[in-house]
């Protein structure tokens, strides 16, 4: 079984929700990269999402958009993310790690090249925003050949045959977008995932996990009863932002436990 797998059944066992925090590598710096998912983990994370700064990240608003910018600022790149992938491995080899990002880093090195040597490093999951199910086929057969979990996301304009066909290329869990629009966009419509989530589950037996907009406690909370797994990714991007290099890794750790705990309730 892979990491994510045995995550997602501990957590099923244990009826608790998976916590699952992004953070855009090299963002607030290079070295801070690895402690802050170290304490994440220690915090409560459950399955790390690892964003790969990329110069034009359509799917994304303005506070990870200014990430990005600034770990490209300080030369961060898709062979310094695995090289990170692959320090945070020789302390944690159990919390999986998914990479998420955009198709153009992974095109430029090469898909067979990218899988590989993500299996070397210990990547669990690749989640490429603008490569959509019809598109994948070349990038699924290296990934599985790797034994990488190709990650999709859905969304509430999502139709039926699409959800169909995500669900058979689809490993690890499946990343519904709760609102339409950018990360950190808008305020969640929970009436509106609560009336989603089932057409999803007639066609996907894996888990489940909700992003886009989840802002607070509260929120997480509530979302968590729903799904199988809460992604905050603005929130904790902002208070990278918002922090010094001395006090980061303290206070995207308060804040991850507050998160932990709502979700525990």
């Amino acid at each position: 079984m892979s990491r994510i797998d045995t995550t997602f059944d501990k957590l099923k066992q244990q009826q608790r929700k998976a916590l699952i925090p992004f953070i855009t590598a090299g963002d607030p710096s290079q070295q801070l990269t690895v402690p802050l998912m170290h304490g994440l983990v220690a915090a409560g994370a459950d399955v790390l999402e690892l964003g790969v700064p990329f110069s034009d990240p359509m799917a994304d608003g303005p506070v990870i958009q200014r990430a990005s910018e600034r770990a490209l600022k300080h030369g961060m790149s898709l062979r310094g993310v695995l090289d990170m992938v692959a320090e945070f491995r020789k302390q944690d080899a159990t919390t999986p790690v998914v990479l998420m990002g955009y198709g153009n880093p992974i095109e430029a090195m090469g898909w067979e090249i990218f899988s590989r040597r993500c299996a070397e490093v210990g990547v669990d999951g690749v989640l490429t925003v603008d490569f959509p199910p019809e598109e994948s086929h070349e990038a699924f057969e290296h990934l599985q050949r790797h034994n990488i979990a190709p990650i999709f996301l859905l969304a509430p304009t999502t139709n039926e045959a699409r959800i169909a066909q995500v669900a058979k290329l689809a490993r690890g869990y499946v990343y519904y977008v709760s609102l339409k629009g950018v990360t950190g966009a808008g305020n969640i419509d929970l009436s509106a995932i609560e009336q989603k989530i089932p057409q999803l589950r007639k066609h996907i037996k894996l888990p489940i996990g909700v992003g886009f907009g989840i802002r607070d406690a509260a929120t997480a909370n509530a979302v968590s009863k729903l799904c199988d797994g809460v992604v905050v990714g603005s929130r904790i991007v902002q208070e990278v932002e918002n922090s010094t290099e001395q006090n980061v890794v303290a206070n995207v750790g308060k804040l991850v436990k507050e998160l932990r705990t709502a979700l525990d309730q």
